[in-house]
């Protein structure tokens, strides 16, 4: 009795403790979505302004492509 109580015991923390670490990890990765989103098109055209381009629908659409391909 004592081993099967001991296994069952186990059993039960390992499963609180992956749906406690699924939760927790969900909603870190949500804060930091949200505090850091994705690069976008707007952030393309200010970077190349920062370094004194204007950059061509072509040039941003083919920079998103690449951003898009390596994620």
């Amino acid at each position: 009795m004592s081993g099967l109580s001991s296994i069952l015991f186990t059993l039960v923390g390992v499963i609180i403790g992956a749906f406690l670490g699924f939760y927790f990890t969900k909603k870190k990765f949500e804060k930091e979505i949200k505090e850091n989103p994705p690069i976008n098109e707007k952030m393309i055209r200010a970077m190349f302004l920062q370094m004194g381009r204007k950059p061509s629908e072509a040039q941003i659409r083919q920079i998103m492509k690449s951003v898009n391909q390596n994620r």
